[in-house]
């Protein structure tokens, strides 16, 4: 009896020691250094940092702590609202090109967009991987993208926001970067993942610019998130949001973000009139009636983001694709429509599309002066009826 818990009580030593060295030696391992450089504004010599304040930093305890919410991804939560499990999609064939001052748009799904103008075909954080995560565990699709991998045309440019694996799909990317070689542009440190998946890429800090052929460039602009591939490597790299400057209107990304200062909307709208932009609306909601994340916008500051930019046509993205947070599923596009009209705001311009349904970009009428009073968002967002949404 004493030699089976003498053994028991070395194993249990043994399990200890491991558990310590685990928890003290893999959180090392995992952290990767992305990108050396001089400090800045958004540069303290080793992570990146919003400038307007980081708010957006998930809570190591409680309702709405990291573990709580990777919990709920993986066993799934009784208390939120139904999502449907399979979403029917009718995909599209784009054509080779879009010449002239047309301009077509294309959501894939999530924040996958494609951009044709000019004769440059655009593409933004291409994922048309089933799940969105670590070794293929993660949020799975309930809708198919837009358009087959085999039915996309030749692509001449990539924009990666960031790092996250709802944005960041090496699988997806290595597929395209090795049937295209496309420009790949995206912000500081982002390269160091990709190049050790094959891929070569463009960085740029916000504010510099990367040509993108003889009649395009593409700028780098802020925005306010963060990144990481794993918990331990958080902003080893830099996220961004993007205009893109062509002939006849330029095309703004967002890219993941919250709405931090919101002045970076107007900081993008400076490089010229924005004809059409791609705004994010979902997994805004991780409590009951919340409105907005620290690093997602919802419905109401996706009005604000629209409003900074000049109001020009827009796209909303980031939802209805993988589900991340607790909203259902029609309610980022059901709360945006109903908003816009509280505000007295034309909703035809803001208006969501169906995954894989082409839609033709009106020409740029010239830049709308953004409206410095927005009492008028801001009482409709006070209305119980928009938390309460569900």
């Amino acid at each position: 009896m004493k030699r089976v818990l003498r053994l028991a009580g070395a194993v249990l030593l043994w399990m200890v020691v491991t558990l310590c060295l685990t928890v003290t030696v893999v959180p090392h391992f995992l952290d990767r250094i992305y990108y050396r450089g001089p400090a800045s504004a958004h540069f303290d010599g080793q992570h990146f940092f919003n400038p307007d304040g980081d708010d957006d930093r998930l809570r190591l305890t409680g309702a709405n702590s990291r573990w709580t919410l990777l919990t709920r991804q993986i066993f799934g939560d009784p208390t939120r609202p139904a999502w449907p499990d399979h979403v029917a999609v009718t995909p599209t064939r784009p054509p080779a090109r879009v010449m002239g001052a047309a301009m077509l748009a294309t959501w894939v799904g999530h924040a996958t967009l494609l951009v044709q103008a000019d004769g440059v075909n655009i593409l933004t954080d291409p994922v048309w991987s089933e799940t969105v995560g670590p070794f293929g565990i993660g949020p799975r699709r309930v809708a198919e993208p837009g358009i087959g991998l085999k039915d996309l045309p030749k692509i001449d440019v990539i924009l990666v926001s960031h790092n996250h694996y709802d944005h960041m799909d090496v699988a997806t990317l290595k597929k395209l970067w090795d049937r295209d070689r496309p420009l790949i542009v995206t912000s500081l440190g982002n390269d160091a993942i990709l190049r050790s998946a094959g891929i070569e890429a463009k960085v740029a800090d916000w504010g510099g610019t990367i040509p993108a052929g003889p009649i395009a460039a593409v700028h780098v602009t802020r925005n306010h998130h963060w990144g990481s591939r794993w918990f331990t490597d958080r902003n080893r790299a830099l996220w961004s949001s993007f205009v893109v400057r062509l002939p006849h209107g330029n095309f703004f990304f967002s890219g993941d973000t919250g709405i931090g200062d919101g002045k970076w909307p107007a900081e993008a709208a400076a490089y010229g009139p924005i004809r059409l932009a791609a705004i994010p609306i979902g997994a805004f909601r991780f409590e009951e009636g919340q409105m907005g994340a620290g690093s997602h916008i919802g419905p109401w500051d996706a009005i604000r983001v629209w409003n900074g930019l000049g109001r020009p046509f827009a796209i909303p993205i980031h939802w209805g694709t993988f589900r991340l947070s607790r909203e259902g599923y029609r309610t980022p596009p059901t709360m945006l429509e109903r908003m816009l009209r509280c505000a007295g705001e034309y909703p035809g311009v803001f208006a969501d599309i169906a995954i894989g349904k082409p839609v033709t970009v009106p020409p740029l009428k010239g830049w709308a002066q953004p409206r410095p009073d927005m009492a008028g968002i801001d009482y409709c967002n006070k209305l119980g009826e928009f938390r309460d949404l569900r």
